[in-house]
Order: structure tokens, then C-alpha cells, then sequence
């Protein structure tokens, strides 16, 4: 199976790339911030897709990715143009698509706030309305903005990409946690590591995989996630990927590298991605293996429901692993 891309499709998934690669560089041993990658999910029969959305202490920032040479205008009014050679063309506004994925996902998080937060003092449910919610358009470095007659509200909210994490840095204001004791009455409601990790398990478990419909991509069901998850992608699909699919399928059998233990073990996913943790002697081993194709090690790991699909990224070789 072969797919066509068109030149922008192309040029909006580098761009996508970029920007994951500055959030990674920047914040992937952060134990602070989590990140997730093309979120996709339905809620009330709207469905939402979000370039890359940041999890951290005080909130959400939703970062819309935008691929744009030459010039970029916005007017008085809020609307877009961008050139293309010595042409100009009219554009949707990434600021007003944002908005409305921040509010979908609000809408959602509140609903549902009862199983991911706990009760304050135990008293009283807790919620994401006082939380910080923000979102920013992150554009080509090679763009040209035009600053100079766009209203400052939206100048504000866009960003060249090698810029973004100065933005990020400036927008979350992340601060020791011996600041917030000292300076309780300035700084905002926080969420724990606990719930860091609720709210990500959460928002993973409702990830719609486009290429995948029925596919579902989960941490693993465990009784608690036992360490941190400082950072999660969810990959787009590449072409290899989808030429995996019409391979025939073998399977992998997973063991401890520790104690050889093959059956008494827990599947789990924590910083480094996705893992086993033998039960004989409580060590961890990771899921990912050598492809036995062409031995690359360059393996990608896809969860649907309990089963475990691992696809070479280098010759597009297939396996299910096995969990005993």
C-alpha cells in the first residue's frame, strides 16, 4: 500500500516535527511538565485534534503548529493572509482553531474532573477552572511577520518555532517548590505528581489513533504508575507503518534480562516509554526489542487494547509481543 502526500501535507508534519523535537530538547526529563503530541479525541460528538499539548504544574498550553514561507498579515479584524511567490492568499486563523480545541478539552476535563482529581482536604471536589489555560500558534522560523499592523492580542500568541520554549518558559512560570510555600497568595492552584500522572493516563486512554480507528493507546492497567511519566508522544503514522500492516505478523516473547522470568511480570509504561516489571525480582526490562529482520533498533511500540504491535521504523518488519 502506497500513500501520496501533497508538498504542504509534507512541509505540516516537518513543522509538527520541529516543534515536538524544541519540547522534547526542552522539557522530556522535566518532572514538571508532560507532553503529548498530535492529541486527538471525540467528546459530545465534536472531535478535536491538538498539534501538541502541554500538561504542566498550573495547567494546559495548546500549541497549534503552523507551516508558513514567505509573509504572514493578520488585520484589524482578526483575519489572516499569507503570500505564496509574489501572490497572496486568505488562511484560517490557527489562533481561533485553538480556541476552540482548549475549549472542547476543558469541557471535557471538567466533566470527567471527579475520576481524575481527587477532593481538597477531602472534603471538596476539585476542578480545572482556576487552573492556567493558554495556547500559542507556533509558525516556520523561515516565516516573515509582519508585526507592525497586527493586533498586539495576536501578535502575543504567535511564535517562531526556535522562539518557543523561551514563550513556554515565560507562560508557565514554573517555580521551586520552596517559592510556592513562601509566596502561597501569588501563586495559582497546582497539580500534584499524582495527578499529573491522572490527568495524563486519562487524556492518553481517549488518544483516536486516524490511521488506526479502532486502535485504543493506554498506559498500561496497573494498579498505580510507579514512576513519573515525564514525556509521551503519540507518533504519527508513517508510511512504513502503513506498509507494516499488510506483513505478515510474528510474535515475540518477552522474558526479564535480569532473572529470565518469561510468565510473573507487569506490562507497564513509565518514562522511557513502555516496559515490563519482572514480579521475581521487581526489576524493569524494556518492551522494545531488536528487530529481528535486519536487527535495527530503531522499533516503535503500539498499544490496542492488551495487545503489543512492535514495527522497525528501518524495513517496516511487524511482531506482537507476547505476554505470558
Amino acid at each position: 500500500m502506497t500513500t501520496t502526500q501533497t508538498p504542504q501535507a509534507i512541509a505540516g508534519q516537518k513543522q509538527e516535527q520541529d516543534v515536538a523535537f524544541y519540547l522534547r530538547r526542552a522539557f522530556k526529563d522535566h518532572p514538571e511538565v508532560l507532553v503529548i503530541n498530535d492529541f486527538r479525541f471525540t467528546f459530545n460528538d465534536e472531535t478535536a485534534q491538538i498539534d501538541h499539548l502541554i500538561i504542566y504544574t498550573y495547567g494546559f498550553v495548546l500549541i497549534e503548529s503552523k507551516s508558513i514561507k514567505g509573509h504572514v498579515e493578520v488585520n484589524q479584524q482578526g483575519e489572516w493572509t499569507r503570500s505564496h511567490g509574489s501572490k497572496w492568499f486568505g488562511m484560517p486563523s490557527p489562533i481561533k482553531q485553538v480556541e476552540l480545541q482548549q475549549a472542547l478539552l476543558k469541557e471535557m476535563l471538567k466533566q470527567h474532573r471527579s475520576e481524575i482529581l481527587g477532593k481538597l482536604l477531602g472534603i471538596r471536589q476539585q476542578s480545572f477552572g482556576m487552573r492556567c489555560w493558554d495556547h500559542v500558534c507556533a509558525v516556520s522560523s523561515d516565516a516573515v511577520i509582519n508585526r507592525d499592523t497586527m493586533p498586539t492580542a495576536i501578535s502575543e500568541l504567535l511564535v517562531k518555532t526556535e522562539f518557543l520554549v523561551d514563550k513556554l518558559e515565560k507562560i508557565m512560570n514554573l517555580k521551586s517548590k520552596f517559592m510556592r510555600i513562601i509566596n502561597v497568595s501569588d501563586t495559582p492552584p497546582d497539580f500534584n505528581q499524582q495527578e499529573l500522572n491522572s490527568i495524563t493516563k486519562f487524556l492518553i486512554d481517549r488518544h483516536i489513533d486516524p490511521h488506526q480507528p479502532t486502535s485504543e493507546i493506554t498506559l498500561a492497567q496497573t494498579q498505580q504508575v510507579r514512576e513519573p511519566i515525564a514525556h509521551f508522544e503519540v507518533n504519527k503514522a508513517v508510511e512504513a507503518q502503513t506498509q507494516a500492516i499488510t506483513q505478515s505478523t510474528t510474535h515475540s516473547i518477552l522474558s526479564c534480562k535480569h532473572c529470565g522470568e518469561s510468565t510473573n511480570y507487569t506490562p507497564m509504561y513509565g518514562k522511557f516509554g513502555y516496559y515490563i516489571k519482572c514480579n521475581q525480582c521487581t526489576k524493569n526490562t524494556p518492551m522494545k526489542q531488536t528487530c529481528p529482520q535486519c536487527q535495527s533498533k530503531n522499533i516503535k511500540i503500539q498499544k490496542r487494547s492488551q495487545s503489543y504491535t512492535l514495527t522497525c521504523q528501518d524495513c517496516s518488519h511487524s511482531s506482537q509481543v507476547i505476554l505470558n
